[in-house]
């Protein structure tokens, strides 16, 4: 945990209550995306962020301070999101990575407005994007969690609340998948030869 977050802790702990929306802003569009990019909702993901908050504002006084403040909120917000999914039995759909509001996927990739290179890239990005659509949840969502938000696996095992094999076990399934599914999908894609590292650089650059 920083020291910033540290002190905003406790300064909302001590009735200062306007430190947490501090908290909110600083974490509030890094929470959002990655619920996107696991319920593949934007609705969902932006109730179960909704609630996560409000839920870590009145129990915030329980986080020990022993995991990273962000760890504890995207726990409680992951919670937050299986239970409504539960209750309404929702099926997510997939996003189109151009009406996407978390931001990240919205590129205009006309050439006429970007160089080749950058329209390129962007077809990239939508390519990584539909390949991690296509996983099943039990693989996307550890994959998610340790390539694009670079939690530990422990960290992670706590989160979705599976044993910490089970999670190594799915990450290198997952792994595996994606790079199977982007090898197809880059071997279609009609642009030029893409190479291993720009593939890795794609997954990267979608964090």
């Amino acid at each position: 945990m920083t020291n910033n977050d540290q002190y905003l802790i406790q300064e909302c702990l001590a009735g200062r209550t306007e430190a947490f929306d501090q908290l909110v802003l600083k974490y509030q569009d890094r929470l959002f995306r990655t619920l996107v990019r696991i319920l593949g909702s934007s609705d969902d993901a932006r109730d179960a962020a909704q609630e996560g908050f409000t839920q870590a504002f009145f129990k915030l006084n329980t986080f020990k301070g022993t995991a990273a403040f962000y760890s504890w909120l995207f726990r409680i917000s992951f919670n937050a999101a299986i239970t409504q999914k539960r209750k309404t039995k929702r099926t997510s759909a997939t996003i189109d990575p151009q009406e996407n509001p978390a931001g990240t996927w919205l590129v205009d990739t006309h050439s006429e407005n970007h160089p080749p290179e950058v329209a390129e890239l962007a077809e990239r990005k939508k390519l990584v994007h539909q390949a991690l659509n296509e996983l099943q949840e039990e693989y996307r969502t550890p994959l998610i969690l340790r390539e694009l938000e670079g939690m530990s696996y422990g960290e992670i095992a706590e989160i979705t609340e599976i044993p910490l094999g089970t999670v190594r076990s799915r990450i290198f399934r997952g792994r595996n998948e994606l790079k199977q599914k982007l090898n197809a999908l880059f071997q279609d894609e009609p642009l030029t030869r893409v190479s291993e590292s720009d593939r890795q650089s794609s997954i990267s650059e979608t964090k």
